[in-house]
């Protein structure tokens, strides 16, 4: 019996995430789920990242704590009000302020970091540049100069013992196409958790622009979002 490839998946809670994660299963990977505390405005993603590794049996589930709130200049980690209400025309149209500087870049420094301890050569992040709000860190050359670099950056890439790929599976679909991928891998969507500033109480706000997209990729794919 072969020993399956071991994975690192990058996993924030959100539905993006978390199909990402689905499809690393179905492709075969032992997956280990890495989150971040980055100081972000709420946890309640923190939360919906625990449910669903711990819905789909990851072999490990890492939250690793880094205070990006000591820099700030993000409403997601600073105090800057998160946009509400905009339009599909105003979210297509620049770097919005829910832009965390250099968060991405960090992440995928963790993951690497962590697969390369793990023997890992894969790393798995939902990134999509097609829905998403112009962040300068989902695009698809972005990715592809990180994983230049990591290879040149590595004791495991250096000595040739293995070339990290980062996988990007959902690079080029809409919202609406990871819905029905999602449903189609039984993710299961009243796990997840997407909003960028819920209530007191944890409820969406259904205003935010990640509100707003998930919203529309439901709508647009005709699947109830539970």
């Amino acid at each position: 019996m072969s020993i399956p490839k071991k994975a690192v998946c990058l996993l924030s809670g959100g539905l993006d995430s978390s199909t990402c994660l689905a499809l690393a299963y179905r492709e075969g990977y032992a997956c280990y789920a890495l989150s971040f505390d980055y100081g972000q405005r709420h946890k309640r993603e923190l939360d919906a990242a625990a449910r669903v590794a711990a819905h789909m049996g990851v072999e490990r589930h890492l939250v690793t704590k880094i205070s990006l709130d000591a820099f700030g200049g993000s409403a997601l980690t600073g105090d800057i009000a998160v946009p509400k209400a905009r339009s599909a025309d105003e979210m297509s149209h620049g770097i919005p302020v829910t832009y965390v500087p250099a968060r991405n870049t960090i992440f995928l420094s963790f993951a690497l970091a962590w697969a390369e301890v793990l023997g890992s050569a894969d790393i798995f992040i939902g990134v999509n540049a097609l829905d998403y709000s112009g962040y300068p860190d989902c695009r698809p050359e972005y990715i592809e100069a990180y994983e230049r670099m990591a290879n040149l950056a590595t004791k495991a890439g250096v000595e040739g013992l293995t070339r990290l790929v980062i996988h990007t599976p959902l690079l080029h679909l809409s919202k609406a196409q990871i819905v029905t991928l999602a449903r189609e891998l039984e993710v299961p969507f009243a796990l997840t958790y997407s909003c960028y500033d819920p209530g007191a109480e944890g409820r969406p706000c259904g205003q935010c622009d990640a509100c707003l997209l998930r919203r529309k990729g439901f709508e647009e794919a005709g699947i109830e979002d539970r």
